[in-house]
């Protein structure tokens, strides 16, 4: 029962995103009341109604606090535990708990930040001394795990190179994603190397933007314009902080965090209709699909190979163009979550995936030191 006590019981009734890509002359608090005010209106509520904060903001010292005083909230609940880019999909099952619990009636889960126009780099120096003393940026880390995947599996630059492309042929059909050219294998590994063996085209996008989304119990949820989006499981896991003490290189803690969160959902891999993956990288996505058990450890690059996760293959992944080609604005998790709900709502437009029931929405947190699996359902589900 312990384990099952979420399910169903929270839903998302509002999402938003504020203008993305490079927005310049916003701030980060700007651009994330922006995403505040669209999800408030999606969800047929006023500011007023929000009595719960859960909220990560770049260059935020008290980020819940901040993002309440910004706001002009008055919150009986705040949530500002910084994970990385997991911190989101984290703080769903700390709403779903203050919700059930009564703490509060309605949840805010927000994050803005203006990357790139205010020229942060979330790729720079780990703040690790024994790695950052030997040159070791952010990618670095990655770069290591795909490497290592590569020497440990005979996973091929080709394979890796199937994430971005598919990635792109998503955001082609998303007419909001920052990156919507042609892109083939051939572009990828002919693109600028900026840690071996990733190119820049395996790296995730640097912007402006951000992201809302509106939580309330579930018998409140019906009562709201849009359909309501079940969370039926939730579970988080980390490994390690810095890459050099993750014990394989290949195997993140989503092997852990994915089987909690599929037990309190009573879902299987199988039963999963569209994937969003954090993609900073692109050996992300080979690393969760393996970790999650959408296909055996070393066989990602196979199961991504002619177009496996793109538009027409066999598991939609990254439907919005993901951080690689629709938006990354210094950490993406909240993407996750407002892309899963689009796609369970059915407003997905051209990229929509037919009869979308469940969705998986999935944070990773710095050198893939934090997972977090998180899965909605749409009514049919409960």
């Amino acid at each position: 029962m312990a384990d099952t006590i979420l399910r169903g019981q929270a839903a998302v009734v509002g999402v938003g995103l504020s203008e993305f890509g490079e927005v310049p002359g916003w701030s980060h608090f700007e651009l994330m009341a922006q995403a505040v005010q669209r999800a408030l209106a999606d969800a047929g509520l006023n500011k007023a109604d929000i009595d719960g904060v859960f909220a990560v903001v770049d260059r935020a010292s008290l980020p819940a606090a901040m993002t309440a005083e910004y706001l002009g909230l008055r919150p009986k609940v705040m949530e500002g535990t910084m994970l990385g880019g997991s911190s989101f999909v984290n703080f769903l099952q700390w709403a779903a708990l203050a919700l059930q619990a009564g703490l509060c009636e309605v949840a805010l889960i927000a994050y803005g930040s203006n990357a790139r126009s205010g020229k942060i780099r979330p790729g720079g120096a780990v703040p690790i001394p024994y790695e950052s003393a030997y040159g070791a940026r952010l990618v670095t880390s990655y770069a290591l795990a795909a490497a290592r995947h590569m020497h440990q599996f005979g996973t091929t630059r080709e394979q890796l190179a199937e994430v971005p492309v598919a990635a792109r042929a998503w955001a082609r059909k998303n007419p909001k994603a920052t990156m919507r050219g042609p892109l083939t294998i051939e572009d990828v590994l002919r693109s600028r190397m900026v840690s071996d063996p990733l190119t820049v085209a395996d790296c995730c996008l640097i912007s402006d933007g951000a992201g809302a989304v509106i939580m309330t119990r579930a018998e409140r949820a019906k009562d709201r314009p849009k359909k309501p989006v079940y969370l039926l499981g939730v579970a988080a896991e980390t490994s390690h902080q810095g890459i050099a003490q993750m014990h394989d290189l290949t195997v993140s803690a989503a092997a852990q965090s994915g089987p909690r969160a599929f037990a309190m959902a009573g879902l299987a891999p199988k039963d999963v209709d569209v994937l969003q993956l954090y993609d900073a990288f692109s050996i992300n996505t080979l690393l969760f699909l393996e970790d999650l058990g959408f296909c055996k450890k070393g066989e990602g690059g196979a199961f991504v190979c002619g177009g496996g996760i793109a538009p027409g293959g066999s598991l939609p992944v990254n439907t919005n163009g993901g951080g690689l080609s629709c938006l990354h604005p210094g950490m993406y998790g909240v993407f996750t979550i407002i892309e899963a709900v689009t796609q369970l709502r059915g407003e997905a437009g051209e990229r929509q995936v037919p009869d979308a029931q469940v969705g998986l929405a999935h944070g990773n947190g710095g050198s893939l030191s934090t997972q977090v699996t998180s899965l909605f359902g749409t009514e049919d589900t409960l």
